[in-house]
């Protein structure tokens, strides 16, 4: 039979017919798609859903289409959006795994801040106890060295001497990052 004769019949319902027509193109329509997608089962889904499509359409299917052309013109269309939707998707996921290193970046990041701070806090405590509190008052609550002076009824060349000599202590524990991070606590 004609591919026309086998179209009037699948309008007509009949199973044989659409049979005949899948065994004729499936291959062929495979190995169309396979090229393009290089995939064995995303070209094999692919080739039939349009099979699917056209047993479920065959009531509004125009017999006078050349039904190699419309099966080859869909392959092509279905293989274009499959590759499109494809592209959407991985960028997406990419997107995804992106801000997920992001936040997880952020969360290490914040750790390490959080350890480097406990160590800090940590030799701050092991000072000495006058430089420890004359330290407390000039770094943590930004008090000058007259108001600390004044504050703890000493010299301010003393305060000098405690806030220079916590910070020796300091930067030989943990370099000269410590300024940076007690510059902007």
């Amino acid at each position: 039979m004609s591919d026309t004769e086998l179209v009037d019949l699948i309008a007509a319902d009949d199973h044989d017919a659409f049979a005949e027509i899948y065994e004729r193109y499936f291959g062929l329509l495979y190995v169309h798609a396979l090229k393009k997608l290089r995939d064995k089962d995303e070209a094999r889904d692919l080739v039939q859903d349009l099979f699917a499509h056209l047993w479920t359409r065959r009531g509004s299917f125009d017999q006078h289409t050349n039904i190699s052309n419309y099966l080859y013109a869909s392959v092509r269309n279905r293989v274009i959006n499959f590759v499109a939707h494809k592209q959407v998707v991985d960028k997406y996921l990419l997107s995804l795994a992106v801000e997920d290193m992001k936040v997880e970046a952020i969360t290490d990041h914040r750790i390490r801040e959080r350890q480097l701070a406990g160590m800090i806090e940590s030799e701050i405590g092991a000072l000495p106890p006058k430089m420890r509190e004359v330290f407390e008052l000039s770094r943590k609550l930004n008090y000058t060295h007259r108001e600390i002076a004044i504050q703890l009824n000493l010299s301010e060349q003393s305060v000098r001497s405690h806030v220079k000599g916590a910070l020796r202590i300091l930067r030989t524990k943990f370099g000269t990052f410590i300024n940076l991070l007690l510059f902007f606590k």
